[in-house]
């Protein structure tokens, strides 16, 4: 497309809709966002309306083009990612069918406790490299077919998010390489995987499965009816990005600057935590949790260990402190709240309460398996305030870090570090020293959208490959390393075990708690 001069990212995430518009080169040029809407109920669902988020995608587009002057002509392509797993079906004429079920959704717990004691089970792990947990479109749909068989017989196709705005970008049903493989296919050959969709019982639903796309090879043109809806032009050639959080990583630095032995933690709502290898170097646990994701780059993979929730942790204990000064007429606002942080951590003593930061009410899913897994505090005496309750939830999360990578063999040489989170200087340090690695931050603003971005400008030619597009648009902005602390080194390697000997005890607990907040004869 000659005359043009930028590249368009959409990340459609939990908390937020971003349209992201970059230059050629990877400069960032503007970003719109529009909040993510979604309900919650006490079954465990987790739902969100499939209009409501194409139409809020259109409208961050469109408040795109408010901020660039001639966006709809300037864009050479565009790419969209979004949120992982969860089960968004269409059916006739690619209507919505019922809400999205999220990743959050809890409902197929039951089904995945049935299928993960299944003998096929193994064989499934195997080809996938996945851990079945109730976040994933497999388990979901399980459960659907056998308690709600309506919704998967009105359905003509099950889709992802990143999937359905596609979808309604171009008009294609498709999803891609990443999500495919590790939900329903094989890491090794990216494709489908009989064995796989036999072990969850879904061979009467293999027809909703779509093509699988490269978008670094192929693109749809954007068509008249969403250039309509977005203000950009007919034609624009859209690329259909991985999942987000490896989108995220590649932004991020996962893959590439020399370095064999880095790692990659987003920790912002969830906490993602990956290595990139070869395929053929993949380690798969015993214990069959984790995730083997595709990267857009031929033969890598990415092995990742996920924690359900991480930063949602830190707004739960600020929200405490928050809901003190309003009973006692102190308006404090989030932000006022976040900015406490640090000195709240500089008033308390590290590694001497433990904290386990499973507060999702889907349980956790890395680097173990378990839906009735909650949060809890061991370690409190009559001489711990609220510094010490805030700074044993921020070492939670670089405890979970540790746990996840421990899972993936070793811990790594050098923590490329993104999500909110990565602005705090003493989270930066926690994280460090729970590693014991050096870290390093990404200028980069928005980087799953910048991921995305990536893909669509390797699909169009501007970059002969993606280590190419690596060089310029990801390792310049790699900070300089901040070394770990060894004060906080020590405490924290002291205090590891005890996390780990706490969690794996308190399962008969999680359990026990879980039948006693039944209602009698549930």
């Amino acid at each position: 497309m000659a005359g043009t001069d930028i590249l368009i990212g959409i990340d459609a995430g939990t908390s937020v809709i971003k349209a992201v518009a970059f230059d050629l080169a990877g400069r960032q040029l503007a970003s719109a966002a529009v909040p993510n809407r979604y309900a919650t109920a006490a079954d465990g669902s987790a739902t969100q309306p499939l209009g409501q988020t194409w139409d809020d995608c259109a409208r961050a587009l469109r408040e795109l083009g408010e901020l660039v002057e001639g966006l709809a002509g300037r864009t050479a392509a565009l790419a969209v990612t979004g949120q992982g797993d969860g089960t968004w079906l269409a059916g006739a004429g690619n209507r919505p069918v019922g809400d999205a079920w999220l990743w959050l959704d809890a409902r197929a717990a039951p089904t995945v406790e049935r299928l993960a004691h299944c003998a096929e089970n193994r064989a499934r792990f195997e080809a996938t490299g996945t851990g079945l947990n109730t976040c994933q479109m497999g388990s979901q749909i399980a459960h659907m077919q056998s308690f709600r068989p309506e919704l998967l017989e009105a359905a003509e196709v099950a889709l992802h998010c990143k999937d359905w705005l596609y979808l309604n970008l171009t008009g294609v049903r498709a999803t891609d390489p990443s999500e495919a493989s590790f939900t329903f296919g094989n890491y090794r050959n990216r494709q489908y995987d009989d064995t796989v969709i036999a072990a969850l019982g879904l061979e009467a639903q293999r027809h909703l499965l779509p093509p699988i796309v490269e978008g670094t090879e192929v693109t749809h043109p954007l068509s008249a009816a969403a250039a309509a809806a977005t203000g950009l032009r007919a034609g624009t050639p859209v690329s259909l990005g991985y999942v987000d959080m490896v989108m995220t990583a590649l932004g991020a630095g996962v893959y590439g600057g020399g370095g064999e032995d880095v790692a990659c933690s987003t920790v912002g709502s969830t906490g993602v935590h990956m290595r990139a290898v070869r395929w053929q170097d993949v380690h798969l646990k015993e214990e069959g949790t984790g995730y083997v994701i595709c990267l857009p780059v031929p033969g890598v993979v990415t092995q990742v260990q996920t924690n359900m929730a991480a930063t949602l942790n830190v707004d739960w204990a600020l929200g405490l402190a928050g809901d003190a000064l309003k009973a006692f007429g102190h308006e404090v606002s989030h932000k006022e709240l976040v900015s406490r942080i640090d000195a709240w951590l500089s008033e308390s003593q590290p590694g001497q309460i433990v904290y386990h930061p499973y507060i999702s009410e889907a349980g956790e899913r890395g680097p173990f398996v378990n839906a009735q897994a909650r949060a809890g505090f061991t370690g409190f005496s009559q001489y711990h305030g609220f510094p010490d309750l805030l700074r044993a939830v921020t070492e939670g999360l670089g405890h979970a870090m540790r746990d996840c990578y421990a899972a993936m063999g070793k811990l790594p040489g050098e923590l490329r570090l993104t999500g909110g989170a990565a602005r705090s200087g003493a989270l930066r340090k926690i994280f460090s020293a729970s590693v014991d690695a050096p870290v390093r931050v990404s200028a980069r603003d928005e980087a799953g959208a910048a991921g995305a971005a990536m893909m669509a400008a390797v699909a169009i030619g501007a970059y002969k490959s993606m280590d190419d597009c690596v060089n310029e648009w990801v390792i310049p902005l790699l900070g300089a390393p901040e070394a770990p602390d060894a004060g906080l080194v020590d405490a924290y390697h002291r205090i590891f075990p005890a996390y780990q000997s706490a969690r794996q005890a308190l399962v008969p607990v999680w359990d026990q708690l879980s039948r006693a907040r039944r209602p009698s004869g549930e």
